[in-house]
């Protein structure tokens, strides 16, 4: 069990230092462009591993249906959003909207599967969704301080969310893994046709021909989104889902501290009471608080 939670701290760590790396990139390339080439040798890595651990193979045709119909939100939408959205914002912001993340998925399963929720989770719903309207309003014009870039991050949360209830609820009939890469690929090529769709210029991508770039785009690349989502997915399966979203507070904080290390922005005392009001509500409302308490009343009750 510790192996997984070593695996787990590694790959929050890697996600949270993404949003710096991602940033650093649209600086260079267009964001759809960039997205299409990251996403691409994402998946093609997760394709290699997959074959090197055996368990590679052609979906069937019910299946291509299935892989598509989550990659339109896991992968285009999602992708996407995030990217263009964080060169209309500060990684900072980004960072703390994206950790509402298991939040939004929780919220999601409520809406569209019927799932019970207590009224305790309901006040983490509550708590989260104040931390994003307290981290966005960091400027002294209140509303008007919102950027386009925060509602672009928050629909690619959104997105994301929605496409782990279609997750749940498809259930791909082959390996997990396997699937994330053939829905990193296709999401890939249709991020690509969209990108130019709205002018891009595919010889931006030179601008990556410097040694620091790629570094930098072969880490967001192979290391955060392909070797990233395959050891999630296998480490959430061990785990469980309350535990996971602790984590997914680490991640939180290791992408603020990344933008300030890396990006050179400040923190600001809205910035620390919204990551300790997401924090707290992603704690409370996906159900991790009430996870350790019946734990405590099992063990108390076991002696």
């Amino acid at each position: 069990m510790v192996k997984i939670y070593v695996l787990l701290l590694l790959v929050m760590l890697m996600w949270g230092l993404n949003v710096s790396a991602i940033k650093v990139l649209v600086d260079a390339v267009d964001p759809m462009l960039l997205t299409s080439f990251r996403v691409m040798t994402a998946g093609i890595a997760v394709l290699l591993i997959c074959w090197v651990m055996g368990i590679l193979r052609l979906p069937m045709k019910h299946e291509w249906l299935v892989i598509f119909s989550i990659a339109i939100f896991n992968v285009i939408l999602h992708h996407s959003f995030v990217a263009v959205g964080l060169e209309m914002t500060s990684g900072i912001n980004g960072s703390l909207i994206l950790g509402m993340m298991p939040l939004v998925t929780v919220m999601m399963a409520f809406l569209i599967l019927r799932q019970r929720v207590t009224w305790l989770r309901v006040c983490g719903f509550i708590l989260g969704f104040i931390g994003v309207v307290v981290t966005t309003l960091t400027g002294a014009d209140g509303l008007a301080a919102v950027s386009l870039g925060d509602l672009f991050v928050f629909l690619g949360v959104l997105v994301q969310g929605f496409s782990f209830v279609l997750i749940s609820k498809l259930k791909p009939t082959f390996d997990p893994r396997l699937a994330t890469g053939y829905m990193l690929v296709i999401g890939s090529v249709f991020i690509f046709l969209l990108s130019q769709a709205f002018g891009s210029g595919i010889q931006e991508i030179t601008n990556l021909f410097d040694w620091h770039l790629v570094s930098v785009f072969l880490f967001s690349a192979v290391l955060a989104t392909a070797f990233g989502h395959m050891t999630y997915n296998y480490a959430i399966k061990k785990v469980g889902p309350a535990e996971s979203a602790i984590f997914i507070n680490l991640n939180t904080l290791f992408a603020i501290s990344g933008s300030a290390i890396f990006l050179n922005e400040t923190i600001t005392v809205n910035h620390i009471v919204g990551f300790f009001l997401i924090l707290c509500g992603v704690f409370i409302g996906t159900g991790a608080l009430e996870h350790i308490i019946r734990k405590r009343k099992t063990e108390r009750g076991a002696a």
